[in-house]
């Protein structure tokens, strides 16, 4: 067992073709996105190269842009660590991501541009992620959510607020998955509530589903500890 606690089956396959450095850091990303590796866990080089089939230099080279981007930690003479996210930092980040996802109107964009097409495509992914909450299946509660969202801004038809919010994606992931439990069902419910009203080309209504919503995932992450 490795002291980085890595479950068996928990590594994603480093795919080839592609640059070798790229690939490590991806996984990495994902396996911290995905909180298997955990916040404030210390991360060895040798045994995640030997985790991932690797020699150390990509990982060394993959924690190091970690640690410019803000995902790891690099302490002088105790190694990485995954970064502990602060509440001021988890408030900054959920508060842009509702500037992107309600004040930039993604929402009321995409109940003006919905379609038939458009609206199946949501019902499916929220069925899924109702599955995912019954059967307790966190991770992909929280990577339905993701695309849920993401989706939504396809639908909004604004290619470079798309792309913003694709750049956070992964941090709102990260900060998600600690309270995706504790939202639950709620969650599913509210994005119910912004299917409708994309359906029905509700467009302040959209804007106000979202808006809330979003806010709601903020205030739950800061609650919760508290009981």
């Amino acid at each position: 067992m490795l002291s980085t606690g890595l479950p068996q089956g928990s590594v994603p396959k480093l795919e080839r073709p592609g640059p070798l450095r790229e690939r490590v850091y991806e996984a990495l990303l994902e396996l911290i996105t995905a909180r298997t590796l955990r916040p404030g866990q210390h991360l060895v080089e040798s045994e995640l190269a030997g985790h991932l089939g690797v020699s150390r230099q990509p990982v060394r080279e993959a924690l190091q842009r970690l640690n410019t981007e803000g995902w790891v930690d690099l302490r002088p003479a105790q190694g990485a660590f995954v970064h502990e996210p602060t509440e001021e930092e988890a408030d900054q980040l959920l508060s842009v991501r509702t500037l992107l996802e309600a004040e930039a109107e993604a929402a009321r964009l995409a109940a003006a541009n919905s379609s038939p097409a458009a609206i199946e495509a949501l019902e499916e992914l929220c069925a899924k992620g109702e599955q995912a909450v019954a059967d307790d299946d966190i991770d992909l509660a929280v990577a339905t959510d993701a695309a849920f969202h993401a989706k939504v801004m396809e639908l909004a038809g604004n290619v470079v607020l798309a792309e913003l919010a694709g750049q956070v994606d992964r941090r709102v992931r990260w900060y998600h998955t600690p309270v995706a439990r504790q939202r639950g069902t709620g969650s599913w419910i509210e994005h119910r509530s912004l299917i409708a009203a994309i359906s029905s080309h509700d467009e302040q209504r959209a804007t106000e589903i979202m808006r809330s919503h979003t806010e709601h995932t903020r205030r739950t992450y800061h609650q919760r500890d508290e009981g």
